[in-house]
């Protein structure tokens, strides 16, 4: 898959860079967008509720024009006729080129707050034309209630917080009501609902500039925002208006007249493609011989610039890392160890890995009738949920039940379907982010890691790959984190900064590359290869390669 990203008006900023990170970080996935409640193809009613006083602005990305946003602040009265609040309301959409197919995602959220600009409830919906997931939540003191509904069902929860909670689409009022002062910094607890995640951010106010939005000269505070690892800038008004933000992965959002910014590039003129500009391009060490055929490396040796690599999540399962040098061998070689001690977290439904939903565990039930044992079982699922989902590349929140009626996606959905089939089964499984080897750079992806209990207190953790249609994931595989997407945040601030040497590969002896052409309708081995070393299992002719123009 693709890098990862961030910008544009503080709620429509960390969800497009998260949604680049949905896109990077899955399958080629799709920019981090967010969209209307109810979808509606009709966008003059979609954005009926603006009056004359809403704020518009462009969004852009290494100069072209994506989509514009529009908000505005409601007032709200109580029962006695006095202002009880406000509402914040904002709606968005971006239009992009991902792997050279052009998609449309809407976005909406409204937020309801008090007069002092503390939340109190919420609705977040982003729909990437397959029908809107939606987040809702409530908040009592420092207990939020979060609803997430997806295919017309119902998941609640709740989430006990250290402090009470903000979106971005407040933080920069909230922001404005304690005033604006040169040198101020703040730092409070931002929830976003894109991956219900609640994290700290820090922020800065500067010196007051002059921007020019809309024609004319604006007065406004330079505001640096960090989140996650990702700094933005914002020029902030003394009301709360933010009329320019930029972030280092270059994206920009400018204040603009309705007409100018409604009006997107047709098709066209979208020339940049976000997920291939994301691609990293590996520098590779004199007499390596090159990656003809990733599912036949044995094992990869590559020098890390640009990322933490002390994290725990990347270390076992094949990887390992000595200083800044990072080394994976083939997950054929793994053996059982001692049984993993925490494998029960890994069984539990969370709320976009629906692992008890009915129609879940009857689909993976059947997937692997008649199929015995965990590790017979785990590759059947791979066959399934390749098989099963249509690749395409979506920009969505990707949750396992809405994947299963969609059929539709690219890696983020190929893993949270097989993660949560898997656990319906009573075989441990994770999701796993990095990146994948594909037609001479990698890209940013997703894949499961699955438990294989061998008995005897032994068993061990084997990664595949249902997209690839690959069991096991081949040796290009490099792990960055393990977790939804509350986890995979900590990539983004990688997007643009990240540097692979490949300083070693030890490939299979007489390998062949994969001819473009060949069928891809050829049936898969049900069984994992376990004497044949040399003998790899067909893929699909569907993935990120396809996306590419060609076969993995």
């Amino acid at each position: 898959m693709p890098s990862w990203i961030r910008p544009l008006p503080g709620s429509l900023t960390r969800p497009l860079s998260l949604l680049i990170l949905i896109a990077w970080a899955g399958v080629m996935a799709v920019l981090i967008e967010r969209s209307y409640l109810q979808a509606s193809s009709n966008l003059a009613t979609d954005l009926a509720r603006y009056g004359s006083a809403a704020k518009w602005r462009g969004v852009y990305y290494r100069g072209e024009k994506l989509g514009f946003t529009v908000s505005q602040t409601v007032p709200v009265e109580g029962g006695d006729g006095e202002s009880n609040g406000f509402e914040l309301q904002e709606d968005g959409q971006l239009q992009m080129s991902l792997l050279g197919a052009h998609t449309l995602t809407k976005i909406r959220t409204t937020a309801r707050v008090n007069r002092s600009f503390d939340l109190q409830s919420f609705v977040f919906a982003l729909d990437p034309g397959t029908g809107p997931i939606t987040v809702a939540g409530d908040v009592h003191d420092r207990e939020l209630r979060i609803s997430i509904i997806t295919g017309g069902r119902t998941r609640t929860e709740v989430r006990h917080l250290t402090e009470r909670p903000m979106l971005t689409l407040n933080l920069i009022r909230r922001l404005a009501d304690t005033g604006l002062t040169t040198g101020a910094r703040h730092q409070w607890s931002v929830f976003d609902p894109a991956t219900l995640r609640n994290a700290p951010v820090t922020v800065t106010v500067g010196e007051r500039e002059i921007v020019r939005a809309a024609n004319m000269p604006i007065p406004a505070f330079r505001v640096e925002m960090e989140y996650s690892g990702l700094r933005t800038t914002s020029w902030v008004t003394d009301t709360g208006e933010i009329v320019r933000e930029e972030s280092p992965l270059g994206f920009i959002t400018v204040r603009e007249t309705s007409e100018r910014a409604r009006a997107l590039a047709v098709p066209g003129q979208i020339r940049q493609d976000l997920l291939k500009a994301a691609a990293v391009v590996p520098n590779v060490s004199p007499r390596v011989p090159p990656i003809s055929d990733p599912r036949a490396v044995r094992r990869l040796r590559m020098r890390i610039e640009g990322a933490d690599l002390t994290s725990a999540d990347l270390i076992g399962v094949g990887q390992r890392v000595e200083g800044d040098v990072v080394e994976i061998v083939d997950a054929q070689t793994l053996v059982a160890g001692a049984a993993d001690q925490n494998i029960a977290t890994y069984l539990q439904p969370e709320a976009l890995i629906e692992s008890d939903d009915p129609d879940i565990r009857a689909a993976a039930a059947d997937a692997v009738r008649s199929v015995v044992g965990a590790r017979a079982r785990a590759e059947a699922l791979t066959r399934y949920v390749n098989s099963t989902v249509q690749k395409k590349p979506t920009v969505s929140i990707p949750s396992a039940r809405e994947v299963l009626r969609t059929r539709i996606g690219d890696c983020n959905e190929h893993t949270a379907l097989f993660v949560a089939m898997s656990r319906s089964l009573g075989i441990p499984a994770r999701i796993a982010v990095g990146l994948a080897f594909v037609h001479g750079a990698f890209y940013y992806h997703a894949w499961p890691e699955v438990y294989i209990d061998e008995g005897g207190n032994r068993g061990l953790w084997l990664p595949v790959d249902p997209t690839f249609n690959q069991f096991p994931a081949d040796s290009t595989h490099f792990r960055l984190a393990r977790g939804g997407l509350e986890k995979q945040a900590v990539i983004i601030p990688l997007i643009g900064r990240l540097k692979m040497t490949i300083l070693d590969v030890d490939v299979v002896p007489g390998s062949v590359p994969v001819l473009v052409g060949q069928t891809a309708n050829a049936p898969a081995p049900l069984l994992p290869r376990e004497t044949d070393s040399t003998s790899s299992p067909r893929e699909s002719g569907w993935c990120l390669p396809c996306f590419l123009g060609g076969h993995r």
